[in-house]
């Protein structure tokens, strides 16, 4: 079994496309028109698990609501203070500025890693953490 891709229906399909592209640095790597949607596929290369994005014809006047349910994406970054001012050049705020998670493993070591939230235009939260 392997994972494909996780859908997202969208507002605004071009603010959406350019946070993917930009801010996260994707690639639609296939585009899809159905009767009543496009659906634009995103990943960091070919192969990769996708991010779908639908585009419906109808969309709601106000956009979606986002249930209780789904939580967030979450992307790895080589540079955490790199991309804070990548964000902030293309005019995005952090919901959750940069900071220490502390985690402790069952077998009692420890690590520390950087983190941080953004949301993208619909309010989806994309989890940020540093390698």
């Amino acid at each position: 079994m392997k994972f494909l891709h996780s859908m997202i229906r969208v507002k605004d399909i071009q603010k959406s496309l350019d946070f993917y592209q930009n801010v996260l640095g994707l690639k639609i790597t296939d585009k899809k028109t159905l009767d009543d949607c496009e659906l634009y596929f995103l990943a960091e290369y070919d192969g990769a698990p996708e991010i779908e994005l639908t585009n419906n014809f109808d969309t709601p006047k106000d956009g979606y609501q986002n249930g209780n349910c789904f939580g967030h994406f979450a992307f790895a970054t080589d540079d955490m203070d790199n991309f804070s001012n990548h964000i902030k050049m293309l005019g995005y705020d952090f919901l959750y500025e940069p900071y220490e998670l502390t985690l402790k493993a069952d077998d009692g070591t420890v690590k520390t890693k950087k983190i941080a939230f953004i949301k993208d235009p619909d309010g989806n939260e994309i989890e940020i953490i540093q390698k």
